[in-house]
């Protein structure tokens, strides 16, 4: 869930983007995963889910690294596009999913981060391999 206020608008990245609201200084907690709001489906759940469902999902989830489970935000943070040089990244230590603005943001600023660094399926999300590739796939 978004812990900042942002917005919705066309991006210079990629289609639409999530932006800032307001200044957000370096270290702020940006997103964290809440449950109840935010989804957590297992490898076996997210493929238990019909054609459709798990169509939409796959384009706005992250597919975690640590254990394959495909997280869906509840909101707006499935326009928060990739960069190698992203805005947000994970709060150091581990612990919850937490992310954090990794440097200050401006007003207005679209939010980024790295899907490398979190999304096993970020292959698929940038093109790398076929639309056709099994969820999580890393290769062509």
């Amino acid at each position: 869930m978004m812990l900042i206020e942002t917005r919705v608008q066309p991006s210079a990245i990629h289609g639409m983007g999530l932006f800032a609201l307001k200044a957000v200084p370096r270290g702020t907690p940006v997103w964290k995963f809440q449950p109840g709001f935010d989804h957590d489906f297992s490898p076996a759940q997210f493929a238990a889910l019909p054609p459709l469902a798990r169509a939409h999902t796959r384009w706005f989830c992250f597919v975690s690294q640590a254990d394959g489970h495909v997280i869906l935000s509840g909101d707006h943070a499935c326009f928060i596009n990739h960069s190698p040089n992203p805005s947000t990244g994970a709060a150091a230590g581990g612990g919850p999913v937490v992310t954090v603005a990794l440097r200050d943001l401006a007003a207005g600023e679209e939010i980024t981060c790295n899907y490398f660094d979190y999304d096993a399926d970020t292959p698929w999300k940038l093109g790398l391999v076929p639309r056709d590739a099994p969820l999580g796939t890393s290769k062509s």
